[in-house]
């Protein structure tokens, strides 16, 4: 795609399901078509989280892969190096000393909300910073950063669908959003400055499965709040099909922004029901109070901002994805929101 770009960390390791073991699994065809890449290894940072495991578990079945992570990777496979460094420190270097790096999957995004605003910054954008020095330096062929929809920020004047167009809003209202934003610039700002580098930037819907994000924590709630007469329309996506879309990003010649959501949106109220979970509806005023409140007693993990997620709308045009990539979801909308129980502890 020649067409130029627009303007989770703390999590516990998780065994692979049945449909990533099978070599017949979907997975594991696009992991065997996308083998044409190339020889040379992959770098997947923030391996050690519940996602980077799943594409690690699919992308080593074609590839030499080198996992990079502070923490340790107790379950790895065999064939799986782990170099458990800080990504901001300059011992990163000898992973692309080491072998003929192909391409970086860089997931390793911290995503604390107790965390301070200096940490997030000195991770997030200073880390990422080195890393695209190394992948410059190294002449890496094909960079996929793994960003959010988050980046447009659910709005009350949303458009029904926001393309790879529309502006970053996200940080306006919820500070945590900031550093993915500048991330995400980052990322804009390399695709320009190196364009031998096939860079590719994935904007997924909130993603539900094991992992243990916002949305899948909020919707594994025994009651469910919901906001006094706000239903907003909502996109979600499996797990599975962000690692599906991966895959599909590291096949040669794939490039730019793209917007990746899973099956067609519904409301909130429908989503909650297919979980068969209670819900209770709570005034905004009330509602943003109390979370105040728990957030500042360190009873809760959702900040206040994270209330605009359930009353306004923020969904995305995924056309990009489809045409370019060949992206479609693999999983229907019930089977990725009961995806949630799976990452209950």
């Amino acid at each position: 795609m020649d067409r130029p770009p627009s303007t989770d960390i703390s999590e516990d390791d998780q065994e692979p399901t049945s449909d990533e073991r099978s070599p017949e699994s979907p997975l594991a065809r696009i992991a065997s078509a996308a083998a044409g890449t190339g020889e040379g290894s992959i770098v997947v940072t923030g391996i050690c989280g519940r996602l980077g495991k799943r594409v690690a578990r699919v992308l080593h079945r074609g590839h030499r892969v080198i996992g990079v992570d502070r923490r340790p990777f107790n379950d790895k496979p065999k064939d799986i190096e782990h170099q458990q460094v800080d990504i901001r420190r300059k011992k990163l270097k000898d992973v692309f000393r080491s072998g003929d790096v192909q391409a970086v999957v860089h997931l390793g995004v911290m995503h604390d909300p107790r965390a301070s605003a200096a940490d997030h910054h000195s991770w997030n954008v200073a880390g990422f910073a080195k890393l695209l020095e190394y992948v410059a330096q190294f002449n890496v062929p094909k960079l996929v950063v793994l960003s959010s929809s988050n980046v447009y920020g659910p709005q009350p004047d949303n458009a029904q669908f926001l393309s790879e167009e529309s502006p970053l809003l996200g940080g306006q209202n919820f500070s945590d959003i900031r550093d993915l934003i500048e991330v995400d610039m980052l990322a804009q700002s390399f695709f320009w400055k190196l364009p031998k580098t096939d860079t590719v930037i994935l904007r997924p819907v909130h993603i539900l499965g094991t992992v243990h994000n916002a949305a899948s924590n909020f919707l594994r709630l025994p009651t469910i709040p919901t906001l006094l007469g706000f239903d907003p329309m909502v996109q979600v996506i499996h797990e599975a099909d962000v690692v599906k879309a991966i895959e599909l990003a590291l096949k040669p010649g794939v490039r730019g922004i793209f917007n990746v959501a899973g099956p067609s949106p519904l409301p909130l109220s429908r989503i909650i029901d297919i979980l068969d979970r209670p819900s209770i509806p709570i005034p905004y005023t009330f509602g943003k109070m109390i979370l105040s409140r728990m957030w500042s007693l360190r009873l809760t993990s959702f900040p206040v901002p994270e209330l605009d997620h359930i009353r306004y709308v923020c969904m995305v045009d995924d056309t990009r994805a489809r045409e370019v990539c060949g992206y479609t979801p693999d999983y229907s909308i019930h089977e990725t929101v009961r995806a949630v129980n799976d990452g209950i502890w």
